[in-house]
């Protein structure tokens, strides 16, 4: 099961179908599609890159870094994006590991990252710009536009990425075409996308969500990409009204609502928006449909696994929930014994199916560790089912907090706090404490004048002791990384003097 051949066959059947478009630039067609990825694969080839090498890219979002990307799974290299924001010694932690036969960088960093590539050993490293420049557009435009398919089983890698690392150093998730394959077919039928589809792209492409999940739901389904090189919010509504699937992070849509102008008029041609990749605050969910008359569609996946549960597209999609598995996926939540919860408790998710990793690379002992004996894997997140077989997270397990030997799950109090007049949005921390072993700390992003004393009665009202946060912070901004998940970790390191002080 070969995801290029799968994308190639879509292409082919209708080569002059425009793919991308980008705003004040280029339509490219499948055809140019199809060119490219030849012309791309054959300049790899050339160089010696291999079935299996890897092909490193901390380039920015343009059309050829993801004709770059559909080359390497032509031509079976193995695709490693890498975030353009992480610091030197993050990338040279990955090329280290990774050990690439390439690295395509930004020409910004070109001292920089040649110094790296050549302490590392990569044998060959290129430059590629966001408007498509550099030197290995150079190098490609010598190359004749002709390669064949290598032949990839099921099993054969198609991409790695490496996970945050907030506990320790990045590990390689190693991706393959099955994995992929198996995702996105099951996503294009859960959807419903069609030809007849014009998805807004604006999430970044070193990400699951918008190099796997956007971009193989529209390249299976012969639907054209707007390709935005980001998401800004003047840009997003000005070409709404073309689309008719979005999907983002639940900032985007935050930031969406804080306009008038986002409305229902604005959203008349929409027929799908999806939210992923951290939680949506229920009442961002209930705002959403308020203004818009649409309710948008929340899933649950990681970077091990690609899309795990999904709210339906039709039937009812419920606030604060993360639906159901998608097809060919079966989810479990089970307790500290490994034994298979009932309805309503709380325990960790795992997850076993096509769409899951092979492993991590070259750390067989992570590996073994992330798996249970009977083929799931452990997601580290915490969760439960409810009576319709709806799953809800409830938070990381690195991030449970146990406070005089009570288990404390950030995201219940996080959502009695956000559910506050007043409040934007809040996250709650476990930090060291002398009697308890570890205490919850609130910090809040706060739009009113609520006082710490209001909200900690606010909670003593309505939940156990134990659970109630010990300090109430105000912050004007949470802390974020590029796919809007709060750092928690940052949170502790700002306040750390803070934290070592309570009683």
């Amino acid at each position: 099961m070969s995801l290029y051949v799968l994308i190639h066959e879509r292409l082919s059947a209708a080569p002059s179908a425009i793919v991308l478009g980008v705003p004040g630039g280029a339509s490219l067609s499948a055809a140019v599609f199809l060119e490219r990825t030849a012309q791309y694969a054959s300049t790899l080839s050339a160089l010696g890159v291999r079935k299996g090498d890897r092909v490193a890219v901390q380039a920015d979002k343009s059309p050829e870094t993801l004709m770059l990307y559909l080359a390497c799974l032509r031509a079976g290299f193995v695709f490693l994006p890498m975030n353009p924001a992480y610091h030197d010694d993050e990338v040279d932690y990955m090329l280290g590991d990774a050990e690439p036969a390439v690295f395509v960088h930004r020409p910004e960093t070109e001292a920089g990252s040649r110094i790296l590539a050549e302490r590392r050993g990569v044998r060959h490293v290129f430059s590629l710009g966001a408007d498509g420049e550099g030197s290995f557009s150079l190098a490609a435009a010598r190359s004749a536009p002709e390669f064949g398919i290598e032949t990839c089983e099921e099993d054969d890698l198609a991409a790695m990425l490496y996970t945050s690392g907030t506990t320790g150093k990045p590990k390689g998730a190693m991706l393959t075409h099955g994995n992929l394959a198996s995702n996105a077919l099951a996503l294009v039928e859960a959807w419903q996308f069609t030809a007849a589809d014009v998805l807004l792209h604006a999430l970044p492409i070193f990400h699951t969500h918008g190099l796997f999940v956007a971009s193989h739901c529209a390249l299976l389904s012969g639907a054209r990409m707007i390709w935005l090189p980001r998401f800004e919010r003047a840009a997003v509504m000005e070409h709404l009204s073309e689309a008719t699937v979005f999907m983002g992070v639940p900032t985007y849509y935050t930031r969406l609502l804080t306009g008038e102008d986002f409305a229902r008029e604005a959203c008349g041609n929409l027929r799908l928006f999806v939210s992923g990749s951290a939680p949506l605050l229920a009442e961002t969910h209930r705002e959403f449909e308020q203004r818009t008359g649409q309710v948008i569609l929340e899933r649950y996946g990681m970077t091990e696994t690609g899309m795990n549960t999904g709210n339906p597209y039709e039937g009812p999609r419920v606030p604060g929930s993360v639906g159901k598995p998608f097809d060919g996926v079966a989810v479990r939540v089970v307790g500290e014994d490994g034994a298979e919860l009932s309805a309503g408790e709380v325990g960790e998710m795992q997850v076993k199916g096509p769409n899951v990793m092979g492993g991590y690379w070259r750390q067989g002992d992570k590996t073994s560790s992330a798996f249970t004996s009977d083929g799931y894997f452990k997601t580290g997140d915490v969760g439960r089912q409810d009576e319709r077989g709806y799953f809800y997270i409830v938070g990381r397990a690195k991030d449970m907090i146990i406070s005089g030997g009570f288990n404390v799950y950030p995201k219940e109090i996080e959502a009695l706090i956000d559910g506050l007049p007043g409040v934007s949005e809040s996250a709650v921390v476990g930090v060291p404490h002398g009697d308890f072993g570890e205490v919850g700390v609130a910090v809040v992003k706060a739009t009113g004048s609520l006082s710490e004393a209001e909200i900690l009665s606010f909670l003593t009202d309505r939940l156990a002791k134990y659970k109630v946060p010990k300090r109430v912070l105000f912050s004007e901004e949470l802390p974020r990384n590029a796919m809007g998940k709060v750092q928690k970790n940052l949170l502790r390191e700002r306040h750390r003097e803070l934290f070592r002080s309570l009683p």
